[in-house]
């Protein structure tokens, strides 16, 4: 058994680390809230408009839209992989990680490049895949502005035949316990999946559908990936309130279980030197 004075070395650092843990998860509630209401305010709008102009460009032919829904033989696929800056959020970023490796599987024979929104996921991207870019700064202001700026060098690496097919993966957030990796389509324009021809739809275009094209498309996409990183900037911050939860409740466990060793060792050495006290007052008195 330990002597005593390590057993108050461990309880010491155990009851130090469960401070730490503890005041990150409150960090985390703190900052989840904002992240949570806007995502939660921003998801229904970036849907729709995602919906409604899938519908509109899968009416038009030719030049104008035409480059962002124009389906070609994929052979150079970009994956944007957003990830966070920081750890200690448990499975977060390795299920990132993971996902992203396994387009590469899934794109077999093929040239898959890696677009890093994340230090942790360049990090580890970097060392099994070509990163073509990281963008970890954008988390330091996360704003439109900043993300419309990426969106753009996306779509500019899509228009000018650079790579085929541009795909995201982020974690949605549904609520603090549970985030679900979303693979999505960013380019080309999927076509819209609903049971109800795209000619049924009962839309009054004012200006024209190619004007309107040319104008929402581009802010639709810089809608969509502004939606990914905010659905990963609030899960991320679930993720490590839970995480935290969980470790300051293993170290309260084990400080827990320290003590009650430690008590047992101090209780046993006291008996000890009782004995050893009794045995000699026995030994004088003999």
């Amino acid at each position: 058994m330990a002597n005593l004075k390590e057993i108050r070395n461990r309880i010491t650092s155990v009851s130090s680390t469960m401070q730490i843990t503890s005041a990150m998860k409150m960090v985390s509630a703190a900052k989840l809230k904002k992240a949570q209401d806007a995502i939660t305010a921003m998801r229904p709008y970036a849907e729709k408009l995602t919906e409604l102009l899938q519908s509109l460009s899968a009416t038009l032919e030719g030049a104008v839209g035409g480059d962002f829904t124009t389906q070609r033989e994929v052979k150079r696929v970009l994956v944007v992989a957003i990830t966070s800056n920081r750890g200690l959020c448990g499975a977060f970023n390795s299920n990132i990680i993971k996902e992203a490796k396994n387009r590469s599987f899934a794109y077999a024979g093929k040239q898959v490049d890696v677009f890093a929104i994340g230090k942790k996921g360049n990090d580890v991207l970097c060392k099994t895949n070509k990163v073509v870019a990281n963008e970890s700064a954008i988390f330091d202001d996360l704003n439109f502005e900043n993300v419309a700026a990426i969106a753009e060098t996306l779509t500019e690496k899509f228009l000018s035949g650079e790579y085929d097919k541009i795909e995201l993966i982020y974690n949605q957030f549904k609520n603090a316990a549970t985030q679900i990796v979303q693979v999505e389509q960013f380019l080309p324009l999927a076509p819209i999946k609903t049971d109800i021809p795209v000619a049924a739809a009962d839309y009054l275009f004012e200006p024209s559908k190619e004007e309107i094209v040319l104008t929402l498309i581009p802010k639709s996409l810089k809608t969509q990936l502004y939606k990914g990183i905010r659905d990963s900037f609030a899960s991320e911050h679930g993720a490590r309130m839970t995480a935290m939860h969980k470790a300051t409740d293993n170290a309260t466990e084990l400080r827990n279980q320290l003590k009650l060793t430690y008590n047992k060792a101090r209780q046993a050495a006291i008996t000890n030197e009782i004995l050893e006290i009794v045995g000699g007052a026995e030994a004088l008195n003999g």
